[in-house]
């Protein structure tokens, strides 16, 4: 009996330990194709991300526009100032323009940014030589400053509206 129960054991252990069919694994797929897909569809993701972060919040105020300039002591001078949308940024432009009438000009360049309907924050110089003040010395504005609408968008004013002599000045851009 002993023999046969360990003829047993070792006939169960002989076919439990033998090789069995070998199983085919499925191919492993390029990993390099896989990569490249992921990326491609991240690609498609983030030029969509980067196409309405770059579309305005307010409305669009490329092109040319009227520049005026105005004192209480001088008539109204007016001029064009250029806005040109920075590519890829969402409400922000560079600006230039002038006036001139004779002797007196005012010129504006720099960078703008639309903060709200009604503000503008302008990043650059304006300056003026007007014969009125000073006898027409050139007076410049630096840094940033701000143009406010009262008038729901229709004209921006110069928030910084005194001048080198002392004076007010009016510096608007009409749209």
């Amino acid at each position: 009996m002993k023999k046969t129960l360990i003829i047993a054991i070792a006939g169960i252990l002989t076919f439990s330990c033998s090789k069995k069919e070998s199983q085919k694994t499925p191919e492993k797929s390029d990993s390099t194709k896989i990569i490249d897909s992921i990326n491609a569809e991240r690609t498609k993701i983030n030029d969509s991300i980067k196409a309405l972060n770059s579309k305005n919040r307010f409305r669009d105020f490329s092109g040319s526009h009227k520049f005026v300039y105005q004192n209480d002591s001088s008539p109204k001078y007016s001029g064009s100032v250029n806005f040109t949308k920075i590519e890829g940024e969402r409400d922000n432009y560079t600006i230039s323009g002038s006036i001139k009438s004779g002797n007196n000009s005012v010129n504006l360049k720099g960078f703008v940014q639309v903060v709200t309907s009604k503000h503008m924050n302008f990043t650059g110089e304006i300056t003026q030589s007007i014969s009125d003040n000073d006898n027409g010395k050139p007076y410049t504005r630096k840094g940033t400053k701000t143009f406010m609408s009262k008038d729901g968008g229709k004209t921006y004013r110069l928030q910084d509206m005194v001048n080198g002599s002392g004076f007010v000045d009016y510096i608007d851009i009409h749209f």
